[in-house]
């Protein structure tokens, strides 16, 4: 009898295992599907032009490449970045002496994971916190308009649906609209929410917020702020009151300085990013509408030029179209044809 119940717990153990490699296998599938159909108009454009530019062509030769620099810097990967990836394909063009057109794909793709890789760009598959870090206060920042909102309300969703209690702070006070969107999001995701209202000191409702994550036995706190201000000197110093403000109520904190930038915006992107890390101290970036644009290669560009992680991918409008950034994944998906 015991053994008959040993076999069937054996048996229930490998159906359990059998059951969460194919729950894994299809979730891992959908996100792959999401990344795909996120990147399409990007690929389209790039593969259009990449044909085009080795149309006729036998080996990668001067031609070759000069065109693929055009295709490069036109897919908004940028000047300095694309330099990078031609040097590098032509150190491999001269070390084995030849190369026909139809390895130039492999070869690129190779190179640009290899750039990612060497600019703290981490893979990562899942919307866990830091370890000992509770509360995980992350302070969000970027322009209007570049989705920071939207992408505040999905990484809250993702949270919870890790189990993490959360709650979202409107230190974001010089718009009664950023306010009540916030408050909307944390209905929607069922996150605690903390406002002082509009005008109300920013670096108080930072502190606040903190203070409330700590009292509530929450796991994290995702703090909005202003998408402009007046001028550069007036952002680097609020957001370094709303910074030491936060620091003073929990040492060591906030643990991650979050920029969103709107990649349909392409070398625009990229000039944010120069502007905001001359006065922040970013520590990752979101990419938002990546879906919607055709300029998915500035992804490539600003993590090259700025030496700070992609962390999250927004590869659709859903609420759960927020994507952990994973470099295998966003290139493998940028060269399946």
């Amino acid at each position: 009898m015991q053994s008959n119940q040993g076999n069937l717990q054996i048996l229930f153990n490998l159906g359990i295992t059998s059951f969460m490699g194919f729950f894994d296998k299809f979730f891992n599938r959908e996100k792959k599907e999401d990344l795909d159909k996120g990147l399409e108009k990007t690929k389209e454009g790039f593969f259009d032009k990449l044909s085009r530019a080795v149309a006729g062509k036998s080996t990668v030769d001067v031609e070759v490449l000069d065109e693929l620099e055009n295709v490069l810097i036109s897919s908004d990967v940028g000047l300095d970045t694309t330099v990078k990836i031609i040097e590098r394909i032509e150190t491999r063009v001269a070390r084995d002496k030849y190369i026909n057109t139809a390895e130039l794909n492999a070869i690129l793709r190779d190179e640009i994971v290899r750039l990612l890789s060497e600019n703290n760009t981490e893979d990562a598959d899942d919307f866990d916190i830091p370890v000992g870090k509770k509360p995980y206060i992350l302070l969000v920042i970027g322009v209007n308009g570049v989705g920071k909102t939207t992408t505040i309300g999905k990484l809250a969703y993702q949270f919870k649906q890790k189990g993490h209690k959360v709650v979202l702070g409107a230190a974001d006070t010089f718009r009664a609209a950023a306010v009540d969107q916030l408050k909307i999001w944390a209905e929607r995701t069922g996150c605690d929410f903390y406002s002082k209202g509009m005008n109300a000191d920013p670096a108080a409702v930072a502190y606040e917020t903190t203070n409330y994550a700590n009292e509530n036995g929450c796991d994290v706190a995702i703090i909005d702020t202003a998408g402009r201000l007046h001028n550069k000197t007036h952002l680097m110093q609020e957001l370094g009151k709303i910074h030491r403000s936060i620091e003073k109520k929990l040492p060591g904190a906030p643990h991650d300085v979050l920029l969103v930038l709107d990649a349909s915006t392409g070398q625009n992107a990229q000039e944010q990013a120069k502007q905001f890390t001359e006065v922040a101290p970013i520590t990752c970036l979101a990419l938002t509408k990546l879906d919607g644009t055709a300029k998915g290669g500035v992804a490539i560009s600003i993590s090259d030029q700025f030496k700070i992680p992609i962390k999250y991918i927004g590869v659709g409008e859903s609420i759960d179209k927020l994507q952990i950034f994973n470099k295998r994944a966003f290139v493998e998906s940028l060269f399946d044809q």
